[in-house]
């Protein structure tokens, strides 16, 4: 594959690294809303989605293991995260949001109007060609 440098592809790439800071600028707001950090909002955002490894949680945030550890256990305190044996395998524990923790990422993902209403303001065929173009550029990976 060809490395593209034109004004084109630099504009792309800039805009890219724009939405990005500012969806994370706008995450952690809405985290600091709850007391939480950027950090254990995105974890508390995954564990509402589906409970997990917390091995396949430091792999999925780029992290080590016992950085999510830490902050599993902060969520754990708070009543927002709890461990559950894995039934396929007993020896793995699964961190899974709580109700409250489940509401509480509810709460964040309805705060975050950034990504929201812009997006709103697209038809749903842009959506999709922008979430195809963005799977894509991913290589498929969600």
């Amino acid at each position: 594959m060809a490395t593209r440098t034109d004004p084109l592809t630099l504009e792309v790439v800039e805009l890219i690294g724009d939405v990005v800071t500012r969806y994370y600028e706008e995450y952690d707001e809405a985290a600091a809303e709850h007391s939480l950090t950027g950090a254990q909002a995105r974890v508390l955002g995954l564990l509402s989605i589906e409970a997990t490894p917390m091995r396949a949680l430091a792999r999925k945030l780029k992290c080590e293991p016992s950085n999510v550890t830490g902050i599993v256990d902060r969520l754990e305190a708070r009543g927002l995260v709890e461990r559950r044996p894995d039934p396929a395998d007993r020896r793995v524990k699964l961190a899974a949001a709580t109700d409250r923790g489940a509401a509480t990422a509810a709460q964040l993902r309805a705060s975050l109007k950034f990504a929201r209403e812009p997006l709103g303001e697209l038809s749903a065929a842009e959506r999709t060609v922008l979430r195809d173009l963005l799977k894509r550029m991913l290589g498929g990976a969600v």
